[in-house]
């Protein structure tokens, strides 16, 4: 049978799984993303014309069009299928205009999951192109366009060429700015604790100093811990009083976009873009054996934690078949919206079904393939199970005038917690504190009191992870926009990363200098959250889109001209270094790529030698005895160590040479990081030691 309908989504991948679940009567095909946008040699946005966009097709396009209109003659019905956001719904309606079909006829299919079940579903009740949503993505393009194509001539006049300025990722820039700025200016403050190792009937746990007289006290010097030590003398621990609580604690919502991200940077170390792009794989669908190529997971780019009541029964009826009834709560978790304008249309990304375990998938997956989607699975039915239960037990005791405090806790009833527990931005793990049964008037025996002293720390330097969760809290860019946000301001070189942190560049301080004086409004977290606002209210037929862009306008073209007059011209200087080009004599200088410094030569463009910074850790090669074990990074930033006698000597590792021999073996030890610490491990035996603490204790 010929077929009679044309079916168009974005992506090869996509067009071949719903192919298979189509059949004979459609043909299916691929847009590759967008086919117009605005031109990038001009403004392409008619400001006077109520800010008409001028669109073009987009460059090595024609061969795909050519292919979709001779598709087009040949059958009687067109369905868009593009992706179920602003996005997807400005790809159809370019779609529509290009094979001049009836935007106001139903073309257009939209389904939130690639299964059989919701494709053949979805092409049940086409509805016509929302020009609500259309409107939405034009405005926020044509928005980006005349902040990135107004200010970036300026920046290119005044400071460097190439330079840009964009809505979003200027306010991600400052935000990094502002937490650099708080670090730097961080004042450390001294405070102390004592701690005390307790034993009762033969069973040990710590207590820490509490306060005096069961009245909480700080430590804020030397002098005041000598004042307590004098207080406590001799005395023995005596129990005081002993609170015993029951707490539950509630599972995480599942997934939305900002919370991927965040839980698979912290868990599996993976960059916004990456997680983005495997989280496509899944969704768009995967060959997995008899049951043929299927999506995975449902739409990744959402901010809806809502959950399908069909899908709801099916997490209920796993959990309760798997571990029992007491797993399944007495009602289905309704998870609220962190995000007022959240976009309830989508559900949060799951699994398209709980029946496909990560383990059964896993022989048909990549390994970044598996890794993310069993941590989907896992973050899904843990928020579909049972609270756990934890025994909470606080003991306060006393020791002369001195009053210590211990907290222990174990799990009574694991509940979610027997699948999966979110993890955090410190990287530390939760454990389990088990005190002894312990009555008031008991006496403890006392084997150590150890006081430390340890000073405050300044707010940590802004991880990927971080940086989303803040965009997300404050309001500023959305589900689709915050990968590509991190990736624009490391390709300018507005930003470096320097051990998964993001560090400004003297150019990105320079140009967010520059915007704070002449358009403090694009840098104004609350104004861009509005704009975004507004822009939520246009998808949602509540404002109009050329209303918002005018009221934009006015003030921003007002700025303009006092830039254009006021900006005076910056010259950047570049840091001399004492490296002299191999290559033709001149002074190196030091320039800012995406992963932090490296050499260029001071002649540039005539002479274009470049090269790393090489650090000398201070560790003799282990190979050749000869060189000296060097930090290098590789051509995508992740930092290795190799001999500075490459290419004569070939040695190279991941982690860091210690210098020391295994003291079991005599190989080669290296530096082990993880998320509780650092350890020396050898590389041949499995002998491996802890780094001890290298805080002094006081002598008492």
């Amino acid at each position: 049978m010929a077929a009679d309908s044309l079916v168009i989504v974005e992506s090869p991948a996509k067009a071949k799984t719903i192919g298979k679940y189509l059949g004979s009567k459609y043909i299916v095909k691929a847009s590759m993303g967008h086919i117009r946008d605005l031109p990038k040699s001009q403004m392409g946005v008619e400001i006077e014309n109520d800010f008409q966009p001028k669109y073009i097709t987009i460059r090595g396009k024609g061969s795909v069009l050519k292919e979709l209109k001779d598709a087009r003659k040949k059958v009687k019905k067109v369905y868009l299928a593009a992706d179920p956001d602003r996005e997807g719904e400005a790809i159809a309606w370019h779609l529509a205009h290009y094979l001049e079909l009836d935007e106001s006829e139903p073309c257009r299919v939209v389904f939130n999951e690639i299964t059989k079940q919701a494709v053949k579903d979805a092409f049940k009740t086409p509805r016509p192109i929302n020009t609500d949503l259309v409107n939405a993505q034009q405005a926020r393009r044509i928005l980006d366009r005349l902040v990135g194509y107004k200010i970036s001539p300026l920046l290119w006049k005044k400071v460097k060429k190439g330079l840009s300025a964009g809505r979003v990722q200027s306010v991600a820039v400052k935000l990094i700015i502002d937490r650099e700025n708080e670090i730097d200016a961080f004042i450390p403050e001294e405070y102390w604790t004592i701690s005390a190792q307790l034993v009762h009937k033969g069973a040990a746990f710590e207590a820490k100093f509490y306060g005096m007289n069961g009245e909480k006290r700080e430590l804020g010097n030397e002098q005041e811990v000598k004042e307590v030590l004098a207080a406590m003398g001799d005395a023995p621990f005596t129990i005081s009083e002993v609170k015993e609580k029951e707490r539950l604690r509630n599972p995480a919502a599942p997934f939305i976009t900002s919370s991927l991200q965040q839980e698979a940077a912290r868990k599996l170390g993976y960059r916004a873009s990456k997680t983005m792009s495997v989280a496509q794989q899944l969704y768009e669908g995967v060959d997995i054996g008899k049951e043929g190529t299927v999506g995975l997971i449902t739409y990744m780019r959402t901010d809806s934690t809502r959950i399908s009541p069909v899908a709801q029964e099916e997490a209920k009826g796993y959990i309760e078949e798997k571990y029992g009834a007491a797993f399944v709560p007495e009602q289905p978790r309704v998870y609220t919206k962190k995000n007022s304008n959240a976009q309830d249309a989508h559900e949060a990304i799951r699994p398209t079904s709980v029946l496909r375990d990560p383990e059964s998938v896993k022989p048909f997956l990549s390994r970044d393939q598996f890794r993310l989607y069993k941590l989907v699975w896992e973050r899904f039915i843990a928020s579909q199970m049972s609270s756990a239960v934890l025994d909470t037990m606080t003991v306060d005791m006393n020791a002369g005038s001195a009053t210590f405090r211990a907290v222990g806790s174990k799990v009574k009833f694991h509940g979610f917690m027997k699948i999966y527990v979110e993890g955090n931005d410190d990287g530390a793990t939760e454990e389990e504190k088990f005190l002894p049964p312990l009555t008031v008037g008991d006496t403890l025996k006392s084997e150590t009191v150890e006081p430390k002293q340890h000073f405050t720390q300044p707010p940590p330097r802004y991880t990927e992870a971080r940086l989303v969760r803040t965009m997300e809290e404050i309001g500023i860019g959305r589900p689709s926009t915050y990968a590509p946000t991190l990736e624009t301001i490391q390709k300018r070189g507005y930003v470096a990363i320097e051990e998964k942190k993001f560090v400004p560049t003297e150019l990105g301080e320079l140009v967010i200098q520059l915007m704070e004086e002449f358009f403090p409004e694009i840098l104004d977290a609350e104004f861009t959250a509005h704009m975004e606002d507004d822009l939520d209210h246009v998808e949602d037929g509540k404002e109009d889109w050329v209303r918002v862009l005018g009221m934009f306008y006015e003030s921003f073209e007002k700025r303009l001209e006092v830039a254009e007059d006021e900006m005076k011209e910056v010259e950047l200087q570049d840091e001399i270094s004492d490296e002299t080009c191999e290559k033709c004599g001149k002074h190196m200088v030091y320039k800012m790529g995406r992963f932090g410094k490296f050499l260029a030569c001071s002649g540039f463009p005539d002479c274009r030698n470049t090269k790393p910074i090489v650090k000398d850790i201070g560790v003799a090669c282990p190979k050749c005895g000869e060189g000296k074990i060097i930090e290098r990074r590789s051509k995508k930033g992740r930092v290795f160590y190799g001999c500075d006698q490459y290419p004569g000597c070939d040695f190279v590792s991941w982690d860091k040479p210690t210098g020391k021999p295994c003291p079991k073996c005599g190989s080669m030890m290296v530096e082990k990081r993880n998320r509780n610490g650092t350890r020396h491990q050898c590389t041949q035996c499995d002998f491996s030691e802890e780094l001890a603490d290298d805080q002094e204790p006081l002598e008492v």
